[in-house]
């Protein structure tokens, strides 16, 4: 853990993270634009916040799992659309929470995770409840839906990249390298740790999942 706070710790972690992130959603706009333009709105937020939050990782999942190019929609690509819809959500509620608590607490670690993962599942839930209200679901419904199809999700999501970036960051302030570095870090480990858990949910049919991206609207922008 140290070799890992150490290397985190380097101003050259987060200029080689921007090296990578960046072109990365060039990238993925580029293909977004020219490519699958008939992709929901929605689902286009939701992709490029993915690979902002992680970079080449998330553009490869969007590149086998979101794209109308895919050969197949088998149940581990469901899991990856599924998961990155979450992820959105919830990592700007992190994100926000991580640095309201940093302002707030100055460090304090059991305020910053409570405030965090309140932000966090709030963000989640109300990308899920949002589009059910969209399409003419009512408030309780759309809620109740999304407090059962995604709190398992968001709950293993964010226990993982809380706990990560306190392990790594402790009490690490804003100012810090360490701090946005760690940041980095627990967004993917949440995300890789929330996969399996929204594969689960989609064979149980807890959760429906984000729709084939070849059976969208081609004529929707």
């Amino acid at each position: 853990m140290t070799a890992i706070q150490t290397i985190a710790a380097n101003p050259w972690f987060l200029v080689l993270w921007a090296v990578l992130m960046v072109p990365s959603v060039v990238i993925l706009i580029r293909d977004l634009r020219q490519n699958n333009t008939h992709l929901m709105s929605l689902m286009k937020v939701v992709w490029v916040l993915t690979v902002i939050y992680s970079g080449p990782l998330g553009l490869a999942i969007y590149w086998l799992t979101g794209r109308k190019e895919i050969s197949d929609d088998h149940l581990w690509r469901r899991g990856f659309r599924s998961v990155a819809h979450c992820y959105s959500g919830c990592g700007m509620g992190e994100i926000v929470g991580v640095i309201l608590a940093a302002a707030l607490f100055a460090g304090a670690n059991v305020a910053t995770a409570v405030t965090t993962f309140i932000l966090a599942y709030i963000a989640g839930v109300a990308l899920t409840v949002g589009p059910l209200m969209q399409d003419g679901v009512a408030f309780p419904t759309a809620f109740k839906d999304a407090l059962i199809s995604e709190t398992p999700s968001i709950a293993v999501m964010e226990i993982v990249a809380i706990g990560t970036d306190l392990l790594l960051a402790g009490k690490a302030h804003i100012g810090e390298v360490l701090f946005w570095s760690s940041m980095v870090i627990s967004l993917t480990a949440g995300l890789v740790a929330a996969y399996p858990v929204n594969v689960l949910l989609l064979k149980f049919g807890v959760k429906e999942g984000m729709m084939d991206p070849r059976m969208t609207d081609h004529e929707h922008g």
